[in-house]
């Protein structure tokens, strides 16, 4: 008999929602290992898939030893290795470093919500390896100049308070009113958010592509239009105070229309960039003192939310969507 504590509620849902992120993730990366073109991006994600399986491995064992059921989760049946490239360019990296960035998070939120050591160490494992590959895909992208740096900016001489609360005001069509730039935490913000909705809308334009069922197809659409309205907004209040946009560097869309992916993968991947969207977007909007910026955010949050419900009414409808364990009635 295990001398190790029963876990929590919060440990078990912790488990089964990384089980659910870490095998879509192992199969979307058994496809791009699969059309991979360059041999230090195939050895990068090689590795990754490797160092990911293992813990999938583990929460398995974990659960089984709880005597909880194992999750579906997403297995050989949601990938089509055989299909042509649906994204070229080094859009395989650019996504593999989108996902460790959301793997970061997860894990660093879920270590707050776990109590017995082994869970808390699983966790801080998970957190390293993700921060590591971010770092590798990171360096790799910018060698091949495939990423963009936010802006340079000129470094402070001296420090600076706010004067008063015209701080806090945004840039206005009043042309007597008073202005002031945007800050650097401000601009690593909206930087950050058009990045991500750049990819975003590769990755929605890419899978609207590829999809058969109308409603599955509509729905990428609507994503895609949703990330394009988010850039363009992002965008002007940059060029507003005469800041450069970031522009896409690479992760072409081919013109494949074979899904590599099955739809309920595709879906449940979009979900978990529309909670990833909301998440830093809301961060982002916390720490914005140009109070034109929190309303615009707070606009995207609400498209966000409510593109996000839509998919996963649309998840229910189609038998897609895996509840997460229930809590005793």
């Amino acid at each position: 008999m295990s001398s190790k504590p029963q876990i929590t509620s919060s440990e078990l849902g912790s488990l089964w929602l990384t089980y659910q992120e870490k095998t879509m993730y192992l199969r979307m990366l058994e496809y791009f290992i699969e059309k991979a073109d360059d041999e230090t991006t195939k050895e990068i994600m090689t590795n990754l898939h490797q160092e990911f399986s293992t813990y999938v491995e583990k929460i398995t064992d974990t659960l089984r030893q709880e005597g909880a059921v194992i999750p579906i989760g997403y297995t050989e049946e949601d990938v089509n290795k055989e299909v042509p490239k649906l994204y070229d360019n080094g859009f395989d990296i650019m996504f593999i470093r989108l996902l460790n960035e959301i793997s970061m998070g997860l894990h660093a939120l879920n270590i707050t919500m776990v109590f017995r050591e082994d869970i808390v160490m699983l966790f801080k494992e998970l957190t390293e390896i993700a921060q590591r590959y971010y770092n590798i895909c990171t360096q790799y992208l910018l060698e091949k100049g495939l990423l963009v740096k936010s802006p340079y900016v000129s470094m402070p001489k001296s420090v600076q308070f706010a004067k008063d609360t015209s701080y806090l005001g945004g840039l206005s069509i009043n042309p007597f009113s008073e202005k002031r730039s945007l800050n650097t935490v401000e601009v690593a913000h909206i930087h950050h958010a058009i990045e991500s909705n750049l990819l975003g809308f590769q990755l929605m334009t890419g899978f609207a592509q590829c999809a058969k069922e109308e409603d599955i197809i509509n729905y990428f659409d609507e994503g895609a239009s949703l990330a394009r309205s988010i850039v363009k907004k992002l965008s002007d209040i940059l060029l507003q105070s005469s800041i450069q946009t970031p522009q896409t560097a690479g992760g072409n869309v081919t013109h494949s229309t074979l899904a590599p992916f099955s739809e309920k993968l595709m879906m449940y991947c979009t979900s978990l960039l529309c909670s990833f969207s909301m998440g830093s977007g809301s961060l982002g909007t916390a720490f914005s003192l140009r109070n034109d910026l929190p309303a615009n955010m707070s606009v995207f949050l609400k498209d966000i939310f409510e593109y996000a419900h839509k998919g996963a009414k649309l998840m229910i409808k189609k038998g897609w969507l895996e509840e997460p364990p229930q809590m005793s009635e």
